[in-house]
């Protein structure tokens, strides 16, 4: 398994003599970490298909992807110890009994939250939830990304961004020269996201999206094994961890 993230020690902390006496501040963690999706996974990972695709059709069989040799699937999960309750500790002062308006507002608010936890959804507590995925097929040199979607209250957080770095360090360690991908012609916003990853416009798929006939453009990373791109992605890897926190990533 390859394991990225925070757990790796940075130059200075190597290099600097008192960090072995003073312990460095906590730095600052993403909710969410990467680990490669698995058959528990799969009613979620459809869940969010229909929420980012909701005119795709047929739907992705994620059992069946999972089964291919060629694909990879990763996910973003929410870290377990974000997760967890805050504990209540023994000897917290009682507190006081609410008020009759006070109690009626707070059954309406239980009421709705009921409500609410009986929506029907994939996730189910005990269960790790999955907040965006990706799929790439790895054929012989070149790692070509599928899929990448995301929960949409979950958008704009950068889990895109952390999938798509999951992405390309994969296809580095699996030896792929470079990656490609479609996207639609209207869609800039991931657009410049590929950009800046390095990815340049190779061509156009013509119709490529059965809903409206939209077109694709072609976006490929080439070289990615080169020194160059390895550097570049460092500084953006930096960025992305100043902005969002550092994140665990483990990758088959």
């Amino acid at each position: 398994m390859l394991k990225y993230g925070p757990s790796t020690p940075t130059q200075s902390a190597m290099s600097d003599p008192m960090s072995a006496v003073h312990k460095p501040l906590p730095a600052k963690l993403m909710p969410y970490t990467l680990r490669p999706m698995t058959p528990q996974d799969l009613a979620q990972a459809a869940e969010i298909e229909r929420d980012a695709f909701p005119t795709l059709f047929p739907p992705t069989s994620f059992r069946r992807e999972l089964k291919n040799r060629m694909a990879r699937y990763i996910v973003a999960v929410r870290r377990d110890d974000l997760c967890q309750p805050a504990a209540t500790p023994s000897d917290a002062a009682p507190k006081p009994a609410p008020t009759p308006h006070a109690a009626r507002l707070d059954r309406i608010i239980n009421g709705a939250r009921n409500l609410w936890q009986r929506r029907p959804g994939a996730w189910q507590p005990g269960q790790q939830y999955i907040a965006g995925f990706l799929g790439a097929w790895h054929m012989h040199d070149e790692a070509h990304i599928i899929a990448v979607g995301v929960r949409s209250p979950h958008r704009s957080q950068g889990i895109g961004e952390l999938l798509l770095i999951g992405a390309i360090e994969q296809a580095i360690a699996r030896g792929m020269q470079s990656v490609t991908l479609e996207v639609r012609v209207s869609n800039y916003i991931a657009q410049n996201l590929y950009k800046k990853y390095g990815f340049k416009r190779q061509g156009v798929r013509k119709a490529y999206y059965v809903d409206n006939h939209e077109d694709a453009l072609i976006m490929t990373a080439a070289d990615i094994c080169e020194p160059l791109f390895s550097q570049d992605l460092r500084l953006l890897i930096r960025a992305h961890r100043q902005r969002w926190g550092a994140s665990d990533r483990t990758l088959a």
